[in-house]
């Protein structure tokens, strides 16, 4: 096999076929000839949980918000899954953008609703009767 980055790119196909992506040509995003290695929107959910991991560590975002960020994604699956209206890469991008966003937010606030229940009984173990 030859080095360089062939070897790359063919590594991260791998890594992408790994992580579920079914890596459809008519469905990818190409950059100078190259596919990329997830589809338009596996490649918008990556971007937006890059994106919003810091942003949801900073701000307190609500759960609701994420789930609807969250049903976007969703809702154009189902529209192109039923045949009613054809998806396109630009939307399968926007709308995966919009889930990865909010999967990050609700990853963010699992770990803060954990963090603020170990709190709590460590509080209450150490003899605060309140827990705060």
């Amino acid at each position: 096999m030859r080095k360089g980055p062939y070897a790359l790119w063919l590594y991260l196909m791998k890594l992408g076929a790994s992580a579920g992506c079914h890596q459809r040509p008519d469905r990818s995003f190409f950059f100078h000839g190259w596919q990329f290695p997830v589809c338009a929107r596996c490649t918008g959910v990556l971007a937006g949980q890059l994106v919003g991991i810091p942003i949801a560590i900073k701000k307190n975002i609500s759960t609701l918000t994420a789930v609807l960020c969250c049903e976007t994604t969703m809702l154009d699956w189902s529209l192109q899954y039923s045949g009613v209206k054809k998806s396109t890469n630009k939307r399968r991008l926007v709308t995966g953008l919009l889930g990865g966003f909010g999967l990050a937010v609700i990853y963010v606030n699992i770990i803060r609703f954990v963090i603020k229940k170990i709190r709590r009984s460590e509080n209450v173990r150490n003899g605060d009767k309140n827990g705060t």
